[in-house]
């Protein structure tokens, strides 16, 4: 029998189980990478039978979770585009709803490289890539982002400093917490003027008088 097939009260009782398995599988893993499924069961107080119904393996799991951490920052994205937008104010936003999302886009990139494979790197962050190229592109062609490479090794370089700049907020000694620095860092690495980069980082998050956490974050998926 499916979930699907399930009496009302059971198949609510199978998506808490699985919401419940993803949520603690995001913490658990996010702490130590090499926990076992067993140990996720216990941790999310499940029984095994209950999480391999679920996930009969590690990479189930993890594809679930790379599924949840792109659909969070696809809506993130949505969240933050505006079409009268210029390419570098694209760009800012698309940097600050990303950092509203830092813990979700961080893990998706770890378990896509560990456990997905290059192709599963490659889906995962597609439309965020994707998006991304087609900002830099816009802003060559009106000059107000640097051409020194091409757009698409732009993004990925772009792509790589976000990501290193997310994990360095667990260091001791730097907090970023509502992502101006980490704006103002990608608008300076794409070629933008400092003086310029800051002003438009500040006017976005100027707009509703608070950070990007409540101007771009999304409703989490819960799990199905």
């Amino acid at each position: 029998m499916t979930v699907s097939q399930l009496p009302a009260p059971q198949r609510s009782h199978a998506r808490s189980n699985r919401a419940r398995i993803l949520a603690t599988a995001r913490e658990e893993l996010s702490r130590n990478a090499d926990a076992s499924l067993d140990e996720l069961a216990r941790a999310a107080g499940v029984a095994r039978r209950t999480l391999y119904g679920h996930f009969p393996n590690r990479q189930v799991l993890v594809a679930a979770l790379a599924e949840e951490a792109t659909a969070s920052v696809e809506q993130a994205f949505t969240a933050a585009r505006r079409p009268d937008d210029d390419p570098v104010s694209s760009l800012a936003r698309v940097t600050l709803a990303v950092w509203a999302v830092g813990d979700r886009y961080r893990m998706l990139i770890s378990l896509a490289r560990r456990d997905l494979g290059e192709e599963g790197i490659r889906a995962a962050l597609a439309p965020a890539r994707a998006e991304v190229t087609s900002i830099l592109e816009r802003g060559q062609v009106d000059g107000v982002i640097a051409d020194h490479v091409p757009a698409p090794v732009l993004s990925q370089a772009l792509e790589a400093l976000t990501l290193a700049l997310i994990e360095a907020q667990n260091a001791p000694g730097w907090s970023d917490p509502a992502g101006e620095a980490a704006a103002l860092s990608l608008l300076l690495a794409a070629g933008v003027p400092c003086a310029a980069a800051r002003d438009r980082v500040h006017a976005i998050l100027a707009e509703a008088g608070r950070g990007p956490e409540s101007l771009f974050a999304p409703q989490m998926p819960t799990g199905r």
